[in-house]
């Protein structure tokens, strides 16, 4: 596990993909247990360590998650991430490259709980939530092409979900239409970048996952 960044209040982490971030009926250990693991052993605590998730990443994803070692930094990064006052930057590597070198999409998105997988409309039907986000070509190598990605809604497996109905499915994401898996079953979608201001100090905080070990990751991302 890597910490990127560390106070009283926050702890800011780098995911690796497979590596789920709360408990699920999977049985694997949580990402969390393993943040709670570290803080208990370096700061020597007795007892049970609060740690508490205030977002979550897809399994298959990598990159930055924040979680909150107070209750009061909890209730107010959740109203944050609420209201939108938490900036995020993803990056996904596709196949296809899209018409548009820069575009902003909007759909509606309906999520299919049985299959885990949500749909996206280009008009409002029954059961759907308005989705839209950003998205600029930012690299390239022969074969791929690499997206920087700003979420504007924050819904079920959105950015995978509506860069499928572009026809620009994330490389190595089967469930929306990759031809082929990665070989370590990651998808090839990286949270890059988060801001925000502190919730208890009100300092400015902006931070940068690193890149996944692998070879298109280093050629493709910007120097």
């Amino acid at each position: 596990m890597k910490v990127i960044y560390e106070d009283n209040h926050i702890i800011i982490v780098a995911k690796k993909s497979g590596e789920i971030v709360q408990a699920d009926k999977t049985g694997d250990e949580p990402l969390s247990e393993t943040v709670k693991k570290y803080i208990k052993e370096k700061y020597h605590k007795p007892g049970n360590v609060f740690l508490g998730v205030v977002h979550r990443l897809d399994r298959p994803v990598s990159g930055v998650v924040v979680f909150a070692k107070t209750s009061k930094a909890l209730s107010r990064l959740n109203n944050m991430f609420r209201t939108g006052d938490v900036h995020k930057t993803y990056w996904a590597i596709t196949k296809n490259t899209p018409k548009l070198s820069e575009a902003t999409l909007t759909n509606w998105i309906v999520r299919n709980e049985k299959q885990n997988k949500s749909y996206a409309y280009d008009h409002e039907v029954k059961d759907s939530k308005k989705a839209i986000l950003s998205y600029k070509v930012i690299g390239q190598t022969d074969h791929y092409t690499l997206l920087e990605i700003h979420l504007m809604t924050g819904r079920h497996h959105q950015i995978r979900c509506q860069l499928a109905h572009i026809g620009c499915p994330i490389k190595g994401d089967l469930k929306y239409g990759a031809p082929r898996s990665n070989p370590d079953g990651s998808i090839s979608l990286l949270s890059r970048h988060i801001e925000f201001i502190h919730p208890v100090s009100k300092e400015q905080i902006s931070v940068d996952s690193p890149l996944p070990d692998d070879n298109l990751w280093r050629a493709i991302a910007p120097q």
